[in-house]
């Protein structure tokens, strides 16, 4: 017996949810792709990319997923043999880094954990101690394996505490339109995306947003391939802002995204996030009073606003996972890269509300009641407790 009928419900850290308005906006005919309303879709396209990245530097918009945009980024301003430093705080910034070896530069990781953010103090430290090698410093703002947040401003003044000119590269698949990213402001040279997460788009859009001082080091790129190059990408014609035939459906269920975020406002969105995150760790405090389950990230301030990653000890998680699946409906992350095995990943990232978050929380309460697994009561009353508190009439 189930009570799964319905839509599933997803509740994994990308692809996330769709919005309804946003799949029908894909619901039109094919479209001139060289000329008329097609080309002011993508110059408001591009326009408002740069805006979500908070730079006045361009954005260019690729028909891939984030893993192609980590390429783009890197293609474009690095060149054979040049070495760049990887934060690690997780999986992600590793595969980044994993990318830039196999594409023929130097990679060296700065070693960290999946319990902890990137330390700042380390960074400096390392760069102050590097003779000019290091051209550029790979980072994630979130890491979604181990549901960290990392501090991409203290990381910057860091980096220029050291007196050293790599390129800081930003990984904010995780936490655009999610949480605040200031590109300019904080020091980015780089950053990159997917529309999969927090852009609450189908997975195939990939953005890169550079600076000047990125574009200026792009000249002298040797790794530049047709492809991604930016240079291609800022010819006059069409065509050439996405090196070929347009990703056309794509861009129209993007532009509701946006349309929809605009909307609500982004400081109003990053709010929601920051509520809703707070009341999953509300719940997850509770019920890791069973000594079973508890938060891989060890500082409060450090857990992110759009995963929460909860390790299991001593109880399989998949076994939690298939019950909340099969009997109601609800689809939860696993735990990837060190944690495969040992965790589950709550995502409360994109098009998410208060039902979604507190339905996803009842059933996982209610997963650990009929498996038996020990935990502390009144979770998902713990995250009621919390919104009605802060979420005012």
């Amino acid at each position: 017996m189930s009570v799964s009928s319905g839509r599933e419900f997803l509740s994994i850290p990308g692809p996330t949810v769709v919005p309804d308005a946003v799949l029908a906006a894909m619901q039109k005919p094919a479209v001139d792709i060289y000329a008329g309303s097609l080309v002011k879709l993508t110059d408001t396209l591009l326009a408002d990319m740069s805006r979500m990245f908070a730079t006045a530097g361009r954005s260019y918009i690729y028909a891939a997923n984030g893993h192609g945009a980590w390429e783009a980024a890197l293609t474009n301003v690095l060149s054979r043999g040049d070495k760049v430093l990887v934060l690690e705080s997780g999986r992600f910034a590793i595969g980044w880094g994993e990318a830039a070896r196999m594409l023929g530069c130097e990679v060296e990781v700065l070693p960290g954990d999946f319990r902890r953010a990137v330390r700042p103090e380390a960074v400096a430290a390392r760069l102050k101690a590097d003779k000019g090698s290091i051209k550029a410093v790979l980072v994630a703002q979130v890491d979604t394996a181990s549901g960290v947040v990392n501090d991409i401003k203290a990381i910057a003044e860091a980096i220029r505490a050291a007196g050293h000119d790599a390129l800081l590269m930003v990984d904010v698949v995780a936490s655009l339109g999610c949480m605040p990213f200031e590109m300019d402001d904080w020091g980015v040279d780089v950053a990159m995306s997917g529309s999969q997460k927090g852009l609450m788009t189908p997975p195939g859009l990939g953005f890169v947003a550079a600076n000047d001082r990125a574009r200026a080091v792009h000249k002298k790129a040797n790794l530049r391939t047709p492809y991604w190059d930016w240079t291609e990408r800022e010819g006059s014609e069409h065509y050439r802002k996405y090196a070929g035939t347009a990703p056309v459906h794509l861009l129209f269920a993007l532009r509701k995204a946006i349309d929809m975020l605009h909307a609500e406002g982004l400081e109003n969105a990053y709010l929601r996030h920051r509520l809703l995150a707070e009341a999953v760790r509300r719940a997850v405090a509770a019920w890791s009073e069973g000594q079973v389950l508890g938060f891989n990230i060890a500082e409060a301030n450090e857990r992110s606003n759009t995963v929460t990653t909860v390790t299991m000890n001593g109880f399989d998680p998949a076994a939690l996972q298939r019950y909340c699946k099969e009997k109601c409906g609800v689809v939860l992350g696993t735990g990837i890269g060190d944690l495969s095995g040992q965790a589950f990943r709550i995502a409360h990232m994109g098009h998410v509300n208060a039902p979604m978050v507190l339905g996803t929380l009842g059933v996982i309460e209610v997963g650990l009641n009929a498996l038996n697994i020990p935990h502390g009561k009144g979770g998902t009353e713990a995250a009621i407790e919390y919104l009605g508190e802060n979420v005012g009439a």
